[in-house]
């Protein structure tokens, strides 16, 4: 089953590759209606199953590990076999494992459901990002990935709506959204397999017969600087991004006062906050790099303008109920989801032929760290009866992520394979 490439790639119109990039937005949607729906519904879970924020973090914790886990598998595979199969495959089975979530009757059947949704949610990010290498120039990757990581804030906002329509006042009323959204992710396979062909993506891959022969090998690239940092920079970003997904129902229901209806359509403005913040850093990333200014050089700076966004969570100890608090965490959720499209351009700037398994291999420290951030976070909370000290710490990681690429990163190289 390893994808070979065809020597009759179908033709295509200049205007295609956009099309599966908003392909891919979708997906990211999906992946995220269903990861969303748990801290949507949290306070409801945490009371219903008599959990404290400790429990809570440990059920967010567990989903980091398997999606820690998953990466490893998915990305080797997103290398080796058919990326049309294989993307179908995770998202179908993600989608069923977000829907059973709904069935759940015990934590420790609430904590298996979550683990399977992470192990197979973590396939779509290898798979989606060797799409855009495969179809995209390296002046148009910034943007793609915009569109790939937007998704994740498309899927974000709408569902908060979704289950602010669906769940109920009665006991256990949250368990039909996720029943419902679970379910309504298998509706994209349909245009995914119309819209594809295995030769559109095979052909494109940039892996001759000789390219895995003649170039460094995956250990070589693994332990190479660019390597090192990719690891540093996702373990941080994404730290910073699971802790506000993750907990910003909770921060404004039981830290501030908000009410659940409140909480929800504020949840649903967030994420298009961090949508707008997502799209426009790759277009100004673009942009910048049509100018004088090369491609890493126009990342690192809107890298970094980002990161100054994040570190707006730092003002939330000093700030209470009220606009200025809820502008400030939109701020801070643009800056955050914004630096995703630059790192997943890094990532695309180190091999061709190994794609896959470097986006997964960096996808277990991209999720090792929130995981325990998230345990962390939740016992700081239960001790300091705040989550304020836990979320401006959280906030300062991307700022400190930033440094790396703008010393360490090295000049760009002409090939598609890191410098050492």
């Amino acid at each position: 089953m390893s994808a070979i490439p065809s020597s009759n790639p179908v033709s295509r119109p200049p205007s295609w590759k956009w099309v599966i990039c908003g392909l891919l937005m979708l997906a990211s949607a999906i992946n995220y209606m269903d990861r969303q729906t748990l801290a949507n519904a949290s306070v409801r879970i945490t009371r219903e199953f008599g959990l404290n924020h400790a429990q809570y973090g440990n059920v967010e914790a567990v989903f980091g590990y398997a999606f820690a886990l998953g990466s490893l598998v998915f990305g080797w595979m997103a290398d080796r076999y058919s990326l049309r199969i294989l993307y179908a495959a995770v998202l179908a089975l993600w989608s069923i494992a977000g829907a059973l979530a709904g069935f759940t009757e015990t934590y420790d059947q609430l904590l298996w459901c979550r683990a399977l949704l992470g192990f197979f949610e973590a396939g779509h990010w290898p798979c989606a990002v060797r799409v855009t290498r495969a179809i995209l120039d390296d002046r148009q990757r910034s943007m793609g990935n915009g569109l790939l990581q937007s998704g994740a804030s498309l899927g974000a906002i709408v569902t908060p709506l979704i289950m602010q329509a669906l769940m109920t006042t009665d006991a256990g009323g949250w368990r039909n959204a996720f029943v419902v959204v679970g379910c309504a992710g298998l509706l994209w396979l349909v245009p995914w397999f119309l819209l594809l062909k295995d030769s559109d993506l095979t052909a494109s891959q940039d892996v001759s017969a000789a390219g895995p022969r003649n170039g460094p090998s995956l250990m070589s690239i693994v332990f190479s600087r660019r390597m090192a940092i990719i690891f540093f920079v996702i373990a941080c970003i994404n730290t910073t991004w699971q802790v506000l997904r993750a907990w910003l129902p909770k921060i404004l229901q039981e830290g501030r006062g908000y009410t659940e209806a409140q909480s929800l359509y504020y949840n649903a403005f967030w994420f298009g906050a961090t949508d707008v913040g997502c799209l426009a850093a790759g277009a100004m990333a673009v942009w910048l790099s049509r100018g004088k200014w090369t491609p890493h050089t126009a990342r690192v700076a809107v890298f970094v303008g980002c990161a100054f966004l994040c570190a707006f969570c730092a003002l939330t100890p000093f700030l209470s109920k009220g606009w200025l608090l809820l502008v400030v965490l939109a701020l801070a959720g643009a800056g955050s989801l914004g630096v995703f499209p630059l790192y997943h351009a890094f990532t695309q700037d180190i091999s061709a032929t190994h794609q896959g398994r470097i986006t997964g291999i960096a996808g277990v420290f991209a999720w090792i760290a929130p995981a325990q951030a998230q345990k962390l976070f939740g016992t700081l909370a239960d001790r300091t009866g705040s989550f304020d000290l836990g979320l401006a710490a959280a906030g300062f990681l991307p700022l400190i992520a930033a440094l790396p690429l703008a010393l360490f990163w090295g000049k760009r190289s002409t090939s598609s394979h890191p410098e050492s």
